[in-house]
């Protein structure tokens, strides 16, 4: 499935929400998020709207490796 090139920091955050992330807080214009499930994990995204593919992509990837899951089972999860 291909990323979504309109998404901003924001609905990535909602979108997370589905994966038990949380807003922990934030500094500036970046969000910290952090999940419980499978161990605690925290992710820290910048606030931009549009986010950059390279930028969505690697924190996909991170969320990925966190859930022992490929980064496209991830994508399917959040934006199906």
């Amino acid at each position: 499935m291909r990323l979504p090139r309109d998404l901003s920091g924001s609905d990535l955050a909602q979108a997370l929400q589905k994966l038990g992330y949380s807003i922990t807080r934030q500094t500036g214009s970046h969000l910290r998020l952090t999940t419980q499930e499978h161990g605690q994990h925290h992710l820290t995204i910048p606030q931009h709207n549009p986010l950059r593919i390279g930028t969505l992509s690697a924190i996909l990837g991170d969320v990925a490796a966190h859930f022992k899951t490929s980064r496209e089972e991830v994508v399917q999860r959040l934006f199906e």
